[in-house]
């Protein structure tokens, strides 16, 4: 799955703030890692429930990884943090899931 154009959803319960902190720390781990998404999207967890197989990677809390197991089985990388503001983390679990090298 490692390679460019992937399409990123970030979920939080409403989808203001910490879905916004975190496509923002994704956006630097991408660049770091010299990877230019396809779509990058935050949302709040009703609409990524709903939409979440229409994108490569979802990137959530990891209590609420469990509301994405019908996108898991359609082939998407559902990616669990603990801390979603978290660069360090979203790096690490990135590269855990073969999505950068």
């Amino acid at each position: 799955m490692a390679g460019q154009n992937l399409k990123f959803l970030l979920c939080c319960a409403n989808g203001a703030g910490s879905s916004l902190m975190a496509q923002m720390a994704l956006e630097k781990v991408l660049k770091k890692n010299g990877i230019t998404a396809g779509k990058i999207h935050h949302c709040p967890l009703s609409e990524g429930k709903s939409s979440a197989a229409q994108y490569d990677v979802v990137v959530c809390a990891q209590n609420f990884a469990n509301m994405f197991g019908d996108a898991e089985k359609k082939g998407v990388k559902v990616i669990p943090l603990k801390n979603v503001m978290s660069a360090p983390e979203i790096e690490t679990k990135l590269k855990e899931s073969g999505i950068i090298d």
